[in-house]
């Protein structure tokens, strides 16, 4: 059953209901039977096992991709070589 918090106009106290999701909302304070609103809350929900994305996904990231041999390392658009240079274009293939 969840647990909802209310918080009084009238005397400013804050409290907690054990209520059905059915149920309708408190509208006395249990204190002074002010007027009371409905407070949203941290959760403690939380997901476990595997298969959500924080498990099985976040901060994956993909594979890198091996070159064949034969295959050029220079860049296609201004021929340097692909590692450790700051070029971002494609590879040159040398499939032909």
């Amino acid at each position: 059953m969840p647990v909802y918090e209310y918080k009084c106009d009238s005397c400013g106290k804050s409290f907690e209901l054990f209520q059905k999701i059915s149920d309708p909302e408190a509208r006395k304070c249990i204190f002074c039977k002010g007027r009371v609103r409905k407070q949203i809350s941290m959760t403690t929900f939380h997901l476990k096992g595997g298969g959500w994305y924080v498990t099985d996904y976040g901060g994956k990231k993909a594979p890198a991709v091996e070159t064949e041999k034969g295959s050029s390392d220079k860049c296609a658009s201004c021929s340097s070589a692909e590692t450790g240079t700051s070029c971002n274009a494609t590879p040159a293939n040398n499939d032909d």
